[in-house]
């Protein structure tokens, strides 16, 4: 469908969508727009023309609504704006926007439907859009789900242009020039005789106009940066290790902690000794929670000696304390009474079933820790009527609310001040580090309180990835796959997160089948259906979520189908697969690898196709048996994105989801003893090793309508790519993550 035509649908939704909101919000909510959180703090001669750009005397600011986590969010969303602004990237600051329903995310609500990415059908547009409204009238200030290009790609880059166009109409108040005889150039407005006048120059002229909105973005064909490689504009701070990130800041006057938390995750702390610490040097007071007990002192690493002086009593674990009674759990939950959702049932699935030869096999995924490389910290002041918070954070607006139900104020008393994050992979999410600070910070009132966790107490407190299993079926005959039945049973991580959010998950968790239910082939008679394991240990968001776990029990199985049918894993993906976007990145990878070509003695190669967050993504990885054990020697990689905007990061991004998704599935896991997580730092979760990376080919197709991000979408077909593989290479099938207790890497 062309583009003008899905405009004209969507115009016509959003119409829908209104009314449906409005029936719940009133339409009133649904059509107004926001507060502008720039207005509040505008001094004289700012020109501020929308909650993105404001222009002054002193310079051009852009404000970034999204965290950046270390995936390139503030660059690419200031280029946006840029482009329309016809500025250059060094001509701009930027900032993060501060906590404001203003910075609402839409995009995020295409996650929440159940409807299949490219389902672009009547109800499952409306719905998209139903969400749409809601999250705009709930002012959902979220970052997540691979979104912030897709949440910005065209709001920012109507930021921009409303600038633009308002400073050109204050250049013809100021000249009595047409503005249809003015352009603008690299933060200038040109005079039809070459004369420049720049945008600061004319910002007290701009600040007296209303905003210009009926404003035309431009053509593709005119775009100066988007398309194009550009330089972070972090590349230099973190190049020379001066990026500030939160662990990094400093408050006049503020006090560092650590805490040691209830290692049973959840329990509470039934009490402690702590003679001797209290007297140690630098240690300024001994703090009780209700979870555990923290140390206020002079420096970071005194709190952290001290707290090892401490001795305490635990209570139990309220979840099972063993490992094996957490699988025993999982897979005691393929009943009628756990069933969440059948999500897909096409043809005759037990015809096909009895009229062909079948395979059978049992898939699982451990909990895997988030481990950013910045642990967690936070600073928070508490006063009589005032909160100050310094943490990164993604979902700022729902840190007020929570931290003001805390200390019963109003969420404008609470003040986030949202910083660069080293990583977070779904963790920053929660808000155990904001509100562990608060609880520090309320007993010491007036007093700054830096709180850092240790890297063992991050391992211990992590919200993990969800724990799972899956159970397939399938059949073929004459050399095809002609069926496949897959149960998936995981703990639900949307629901547990959700409930520490205060918002339960109203229906069936789109994400335990995420990856599988959505599969782009057109298999004759498949099934899939999803089960909710009771909650054990807490879970949250990781990155890619269900599809790192549903996604590697379908391409997995469905390989171990195309294996016993006789067929090529590549070539039988091509001839099921039913979907143009899918196929083209099948077809890219296999053009990349050339795959079909003889390959040395020992060397396997495998692909695997997932769909998530509505990007299909297929890649190919290659082993090599080695004497020293497997050798992951080449990646490739292609996604279909509708527009890649910066080829650089994108390449960078897409490449940091492969070495994620891979040294995951190789060497990573977390498991219970007495209650407790067994791994408690890096040497016990490694990921993947600078030696084990392989060489990466990553291919950004942009055929698509929609614009995609790419945080998430790399990382699901890491795991079953590289256990294909490890099948070609060495005949030795692969059904648990993670490998390395099955086979061994160099």
């Amino acid at each position: 469908m062309g583009r003008v035509k899905t405009i004209a649908r969507r115009t016509f939704l959003i119409g829908s969508a209104a009314i449906a909101g409005g029936v719940a919000f009133g339409a009133y909510l649904v059509a107004r727009d926001p507060d502008n959180p720039l207005t509040a703090e505008a001094g004289q001669g700012d020109a501020v023309f929308n909650p993105w750009v404001k222009v002054n005397a002193d310079g051009i600011t852009l404000v970034t609504p999204h965290t950046d986590l270390g995936q390139g969010a503030a660059s690419m969303q200031a280029m946006l704006i840029a482009e329309e602004l016809d500025v250059d990237l060094d001509q701009v600051t930027t900032t993060v926007g501060v906590p404001a329903a203003a910075y609402y995310n839409t995009a995020l609500a295409s996650e929440a439907v159940p409807f299949r990415s490219n389902d672009t059908g009547f109800a499952a547009e409306a719905m998209r859009d139903t969400m749409g409204a809601v999250m705009k009238v709930l002012g959902a200030q979220v970052t997540g789900g691979s979104t912030s290009v897709p949440d910005s790609f065209d709001k920012l880059r109507r930021a921009g242009a409303v600038a633009r166009e308002t400073l050109k109409r204050a250049a013809s108040e100021e000249t009595g020039l047409p503005v249809a005889n003015l352009r603008t150039e690299r933060g200038a407005v040109i005079l039809p005789d070459g004369t420049e006048i720049l945008y600061t120059d004319l910002a007290a002229t701009a600040a007296t106009l209303d905003p210009v909105t009926d404003v035309t973005l431009r053509d593709p064909s005119e775009w100066r940066l988007i398309g194009t490689d550009q330089k972070r504009l972090d590349i230099v701070a973190k190049s020379t290790g001066t990026q500030t990130y939160g662990i990094d800041l400093k408050v006049e006057g503020m006090k560092h902690a650590s805490v040691r938390m209830n290692p049973r995750k959840g329990a509470l702390m039934l009490g402690f000794d702590a003679a001797g610490a209290d007297k140690m040097r630098g240690v300024d007071q001994i703090v009780a929670l209700p979870y555990g007990v923290a140390v206020v002192a002079d420096n970071t690493w005194r709190a952290f000696q001290a707290l090892d002086q401490i001795e305490v009593d635990w209570d139990a674990a309220p979840f099972p304390a063993e490992q094996a009674d957490h699988w025993a759990e999982v897979a005691a939950s393929f009943t009628d009474e756990r069933l969440d959702k059948e999500w897909r049932n096409d043809g005759d699935i037990e015809g096909a079933l009895a009229g062909g030869d079948v395979v059978e096999a049992e898939y699982r995924a451990p909990y895997v820790a988030h481990q950013p490389l910045e642990p967690l910290s936070a600073i928070a002041l508490v006063g009589q009527d005032r909160v100050d918070i310094w943490a990164a954070h993604q979902l700022p607006r729902f840190v007020q609310q929570r931290i003001a139900g805390k200390l019963e104020m109003e969420p404008e008393q609470i003040h986030l001040h949202n910083q660069y994050a080293g990583g977070s992979f779904g963790h920053r999410l929660e808000f155990d580090n904001i509100d562990v600070a608060v609880d520090i910070a309320a007993k010491l009132p007036g007093t700054p309180i830096k709180l850092t966790f240790s890297r063992e107490e991050d391992f211990a407190q992590d919200y993990s990835r969800q724990i799972g299993m899956a159970r397939g079926r399938g059949a073929h005959a004459n050399g095809q796959v002609t069926a496949l039945d897959l149960d998936i049973a995981t703990v639900s991580a949307a629901r547990s997160q959700s409930k520490r959010l205060g918002a339960p998950v109203p229906g069936p968790d789109t994400q335990i089948p995420a990856g599988a239910w959505n599969m782009r082939y057109a298999l004759p008679h498949a099934r899939v259906r999803a089960y909710a394991v009771p909650e054990l240990a807490p879970t949250s968001s990781w990155r890619s979520v269900g599809a790192s776990t549903a996604g590697f029990f379908a391409e997995g199985f469905l390989d171990e189908l195309i294996v016993a049918a006789g067929a090529d894993p590549m070539a039988e993906r091509l001839r099921l697969v039913n979907d143009p976007d899918a196929r083209a990145v099948l077809e890219a990878v296999a053009e990349m690898s050339n795959w079909g070509e003889a390959l040395p003695e020992g060397t396997g190669r495998g692909v695997a196709l997932v769909t998530s967050f509505g990007v299909p993504t297929a890649e190919v990885v290659e082993v090599q048996q080695t004497d020293a054990g497997l050798r992951v020697t080449r990646a490739w990689v292609a996604a279909e994105v509708g527009r890649v905007v910066d080829p650089i990061t994108f390449e960078n991004v897409v490449a940091g989801g492969v070495i994620w998704g891979l040294g995951h599935a190789m060497n990573s896991e977390i498991t219970y003893s007495d209650g407790r997580a067994e791994q408690g730092n890096y040497h016990m979760a490694e990921g993947m090793r600078l030696h084990q990376c392989p060489v990466i080919e990553v291919r950004g197709l942009e055929n698509g309508d929609a614009i995609r991000g790419v945080g998430e979408p790399p990382v699901p077909p890491a795991a079953p790519a590289l256990a294909n593989a490890i099948y070609a290479a060495t005949g030795k099938r692969l059904r648990q993550m993670p490998f390395f207790h099955e086979v061994d890497f160099v």
